[in-house]
């Protein structure tokens, strides 16, 4: 499906970009800090959302 140099190129790009977005969240930590907090209950919530259409879902499908 793919070449060699492709998936070497796709395994490089992903590896430097993560450095990269660890290297940038890291630089910008104290920052986080002062204008996110709380951020935690807008995940929560948002995994309770999707947790919820799942289960309707399947009580719907049977």
């Amino acid at each position: 499906m793919f070449s060699s140099g492709q998936l070497v190129f796709a395994v490089c790009f992903f590896v430097a970009f993560v450095i990269a977005a660890i290297y940038s969240y890291r630089k910008d930590l104290a920052l986080h800090k002062i204008y996110y907090k709380g951020n935690y209950k807008v995940l929560i919530g948002f995994l309770t959302f999707i947790g919820l259409l799942f289960v309707i879902k399947v009580y719907f499908k049977r």
